[in-house]
């Protein structure tokens, strides 16, 4: 397996990976180990179902490196319970968990359950702004009303947000910057055909951009097709410091400074 060197000043944070999922099962020493070693030295798993907070947290509590998040999934809205505002706030009571979700809206997949994923979403709306945690979004094929529900959210009180793996169109990047909120960047941006991408996140202020892998999926260039990884941040970082004209280093450093910014907690 290939580690990318470690040859940045700055520390990398992957802001959303999923290390409780099988695919890292048994190996998490090794794999954490070598998302140090490519400089990668904070990583943020995420839960995806509340059932499932108590292992992600154990895994958060194991490794001084590893933050964590919880909320139900927009895909698994409709087999989960949903979940309520006052058991998102007594989890952010952790001090390791240190956003809200991920949560969103997924019309690709499940838009059967669509009704649902948007009742779920306004209440992990109203956790992150009763807790002052960010929201964590996932949003695919759904922008006119991701963008809708957002904005009139944010009406009602304001609260912070990071658009994960963002690969949704110029609107709602343009809608979500516009709130102040952060658009998160996976190793799509890398694809040798994500050349729409990488302009929609060149127009956008390099202080709101955050790096993550969404490990174990959408590893990037040399590793795609295969599992994802922390470690492969370094890879991304690489691509992201091309679009924004920085050197590897200064990326690394405005990323790690945006992520603090947004994810207080993890200071």
């Amino acid at each position: 397996m290939t580690i990318p060197p470690k040859t940045i000043a700055a520390d990398i944070v992957d802001s959303h990976c999923h290390l409780d999922f099988p695919d890292f099962e048994g190996e998490l020493p090794d794999l954490i180990a070598r998302a140090h070693a490519a400089g990668v030295t904070r990583m943020v798993t995420i839960c995806t179902k509340l059932k499932n907070e108590p292992a992600v947290r154990a895994i958060a509590e194991t490794y001084p490196s590893v933050f964590y998040a919880a909320g139900t999934h927009p895909m698994s809205v409709a087999t989960e319970p949903l979940a309520r505002i006052d058991q998102l706030v007594a989890l952010a009571q952790h001090p390791k968990f240190i956003g809200i979700g991920e949560t969103g809206l997924d019309y690709h997949y499940t838009a059967d359950s669509a009704a649902a994923q948007r009742e779920s979403l306004r209440i992990h709306i109203g956790a992150a702004r009763e807790t002052g945690l960010p929201l964590i979004i996932h949003a695919r094929a759904a922008d006119d009303d991701m963008a809708e529900i957002l904005t009139e959210e944010y009406r009602n009180g304001a609260y912070s947000c990071v658009m994960h793996c963002f690969s949704s169109g110029a609107e709602l990047a343009r809608a979500a910057l516009d709130l102040g909120f952060y658009l998160s960047m996976s190793g799509i941006v890398a694809f040798p055909k994500s050349t729409e991408l990488r302009a929609i996140f060149a127009a956008a202020p390099v202080d709101r951009i955050l790096l993550e892998t969404d490990s174990p999926y959408l590893a990037p260039p040399p590793h795609r097709g295969r599992r994802n990884e922390p470690a492969y941040t370094a890879h991304t970082a690489r691509v992201g410091a091309d679009i924004f004209g920085q050197s590897v280093p200064e990326f690394a450093a405005t990323t790690s400074a945006n992520f603090d910014r947004l994810f207080w907690k993890a200071k």
